[in-house]
């Protein structure tokens, strides 16, 4: 009785301490289940946490790159508004720079969780109002119409202290966030990173606590236990997965979504420098065109005056003639300039060009720059303009000059160089013949050179040099067929060398020019019966005065839509159709097309203001050009040249 009541015993206590036991597990796998999912909702509280602070950081450095545009277009604007004056362009200023400020303040209220941002903020502010006192003199400059103070300020203000100050503070703003992101985000990746840890411990302490359960018998619990927990990881890392491949598709859309702001914003810029490069050559051609009529009107107006002293009226209409020559001469250069400009080839060697220039050289640059000319051509002709040819070089030489303040010695050297494919430039394989301009001057570095033919790019002073020189000669060279090499280096000089395409057929390709100043003026010999077509009635009246004072018989036609009326009105006698080219409703090469079976034996003379249009494309092949202005020497001379030839094989004719 003893020994069973002592086996009841002891298996009552053993099952006793097996619910104990198992209690125990319980209470340790309940645990151990809490801590796994307190440990997990942790760490999606920091990821989570992360996420959000990240989006914070990212609105942050938007709004900080758009501030920095939002300054930069209306300091923009502000330069429009100096160069036009125009108040509706200031009004636009005014607004852009308050928007500025408003985009400040939203950054503040966006950083007032960060103490050291804030402070940046308060900084950025203080250049905002700062650099804002710099830009309201300039514009109060412009309002009361002190437009060159206001053109100095401005240019002055490019790089003053305040400016410098606000895109420091901007960048430093940027690497600030850019850093406390990366700090959140490696501080919430740490703590995931633990979190994950401290998982993996409770789990295997878990597995500890399901061994023992097996040691208790409780196979089933230990089985569906592990089941659960092998669950639960494989949930969670599908989750980490979604949730890691969410962020990565947030990142992206906004990493492009900074790319194509910044692309619109460069584009924005882009438009910007070109309306202003716009303004300064509209500004530079209404001056020089302002001086020129002043010397015209004042000329003709001292002659009106002096009308019966026969020399002071000469003189005072010699001043006037020189003006519109001048103006006329500024027009070619602008054509030239912008590519329309007809060019007039000839073969002609480079040497010989450089040697009939070397006296106007000499003159130019001054008895202090020492010219050296070389000829080591071999005597390679180039098919050129050579009026434009001339002009590169005396620019070129000019640019020297400069270069070498100057004091120095230009060397001139006329040579020839065979070129592989694409070897300068664009250039097709080939012999070229060169010229090279060199200077012992001040040289220029790689970003100076990469940038020298841009339009309106100079290092000169505010003042000494427009930034077209080279510009012009690159468009001359581009249109001749060629290309230009710069060697320089900081200290070391410089030289210039043109490509042009060797010449070796002997017939030139090109059209001639009438040499106006040795025409005659007189009356011709011939009195010739002309058809005179052009819709401006100052011109045309012009036009009869100088036809007539040369002993012809001109005949008027206002409307070229009634060309033919007047054709048939005088008898069809007409030998010469002198027409303009552009005129309403029917030009002048259809006008001659449509008359032409009613005078097949006339000659046929275009007048044009616009030498661009004077080629194949638009309609002059096989007749003579004269281009206004001109004058009754150059008009008697077109003349002559137009009925020397039979209308059937007329070449292309272009009379200055």
């Amino acid at each position: 009785m003893s020994d069973r009541g002592g086996s009841d015993i002891a298996a009552y206590l053993s099952a006793h301490w097996r619910a104990i036991l198992l209690a125990v597990v319980a209470t340790l796998a309940a645990g151990v289940f809490a801590a796994v999912i307190a440990t997990l909702g942790e760490a999606n509280r920091q990821r989570d946490r992360a996420l959000d602070l990240q989006s914070h950081s990212f609105d942050v450095m938007l709004r900080t790159r758009a501030l920095a545009e939002t300054m930069a277009r209306a300091e923009a604007t502000l330069g429009r508004y100096v160069i036009s004056a125009d108040k509706r362009i200031g009004q636009q200023y005014s607004q852009e720079w308050q928007q500025a400020g408003q985009q400040i303040d939203r950054l503040a209220a966006l950083t007032r969780d960060t103490p050291q941002q804030n402070r940046r903020v308060d900084a950025l502010r203080a250049a905002y109002e700062s650099r804002g006192e710099e830009l309201s003199l300039i514009a109060l400059s412009t309002q009361y119409k002190k437009n060159q103070q206001a053109l100095s300020a401005y240019y002055a203000a490019r790089d003053a202290v305040a400016l410098r100050r606000t895109s420091d503070l901007l960048q430093r703003f940027l690497d600030s966030e850019r850093m406390l992101l990366e700090r959140r985000t490696a501080a919430a990746q740490a703590t995931v990173t633990s979190s994950n840890r401290a998982a993996a411990v409770l789990a295997i302490f878990g597995a500890a606590i399901v061994l023992g359960a097996i040691v208790l018998g409780w196979l089933t619990i230990r089985a569906q236990t592990a089941r659960s927990i092998a669950a639960a990881e494989a949930e969670d890392e599908r989750e980490r997965a979604e949730l890691l491949e969410e962020a990565v598709r947030t990142t992206t859309e906004d990493l492009e979504a900074e790319a194509r702001e910044r692309a619109s914003a460069e584009a924005k810029l882009r438009q910007m420098q070109t309306l202003d490069a716009i303004g300064q050559l509209t500004g530079g051609i209404a001056h020089d065109f302002n001086n020129m009529l002043a010397v015209v009107l004042g000329g003709i107006e001292l002659a009106k005056r002096h009308r019966d002293d026969p020399g002071e009226v000469a003189r005072h209409l010699d001043s006037a003639t020189e003006g519109a020559d001048r103006a006329a001469a500024l027009t070619r250069r602008l054509l030239s300039f912008a590519r329309a400009e007809a060019l007039q080839p000839v073969a002609i060697e480079a040497a010989s060009v450089i040697a009939g220039m070397s006296d106007l050289i000499d003159r130019t640059l001054g008895d202090l720059v020492t010219v050296e000319v070389r000829d080591e051509s071999a005597g390679w002709q180039v098919f050129v303009d050579r009026h434009g040819l001339e002009n590169a070089v005396l620019n070129l030489a000019v640019n020297a000059r400069d270069a070498m303040d100057g004091r120095g010695t230009l060397t001139i050297t006329a040579g020839h160089a065979t070129l592989s494919e694409h070897q300068v430039d664009r250039c097709a394989a080939g012999d070229y013949a060169t010229i090279a301009v060199g200077d012992t001057g001040c040289g220029m570095s790689e970003a100076v050179v990469a940038r020298v033919f841009e339009p309106f790019f100079t290092t000169k002073p505010i003042g000494k040099g427009t930034g077209l020189g080279l510009s012009q000669i690159f468009g001359f060279v581009q249109q001749s067929g060629g290309a230009i090499a710069i060697r320089s280096a900081p200290g070391d000089g410089c030289t210039v060398t043109l490509y042009l395409p060797r010449h070796i057929a002997a017939a030139a390709l090109g059209g001639e020019t009438v040499d106006s100043a040795a025409a005659p003026d007189a009356p011709s010999a011939r009195a010739l019966d002309i058809l005179v077509v052009e819709d401006d009635p100052r011109v045309l009246a012009a036009t009869m005065g100088a036809l007539e004072a040369l002993g012809h018989r001109p005949v008027a036609c206002a409307d070229p839509l009634r060309a033919e009326a007047v054709v048939d009105d005088h008898g069809a006698r007409f030998d010469l159709i002198l027409s303009d080219v552009l005129m309403p409703e029917r030009t002048g090469p259809e006008l001659v097309a449509d008359i032409a079976p009613r005078l097949p034996d006339a000659a046929v003379l275009f007048v044009t203001g616009f030498s661009g249009d004077a080629g194949e494309q638009g309609g002059l092949a096989g007749r003579h050009v004269l281009r206004k202005p001109f004058t009754m020497a150059a008009l008697a001379a077109a003349i002559d040249a137009a009925v020397a030839v039979p209308p059937a094989s007329e070449p292309i004719r272009s009379a200055a």
